[in-house]
């Protein structure tokens, strides 16, 4: 079972997605994160986007490396999620993330990924 709820999936062009999403107040990540006052640990952010760009490649990936990730705003429980990856021009491993909560940017950057192997 996700540790989230995807509502919506709109594929904007064969290099880009957004996801809608949303995590209830009884996923695990909360658990911990804080007592009493629960926010998404950026880890689960980062594998929200991976979720999104293994949708857009259609892949099996892994993330490879991280850069220019910019947390900005907390996400709570309960909080609609706009998650929205772009393959970047002339990298095929390397992909623009934003995760957006109530149209404000909670957190960006970018990911490099590689495939599973099987």
């Amino acid at each position: 079972m996700k540790w989230y709820s995807l509502v919506k999936v709109d594929r904007l062009s064969s290099h880009e997605i957004v996801m809608y999403t949303q995590v209830l107040p009884d996923s695990p990540w909360f658990s911990g994160h804080f007592p009493g006052d629960p926010i998404l640990p950026g880890i689960a952010q980062l594998e929200m986007a991976l979720d999104g760009i293994k949708r857009l490649s259609k892949k099996n990936l892994k993330i490879s490396g991280v850069r220019k990730i910019r947390f900005k705003q907390f996400i709570r429980p309960n909080n609609k999620i706009k998650v929205k990856v772009a393959l970047r021009k002339g990298d095929v491993l390397s992909y623009s993330f934003r995760i957006m909560v109530d149209e404000e940017m909670a957190c960006n950057g970018i990911l490099t990924v590689e495939e599973l192997e099987h």
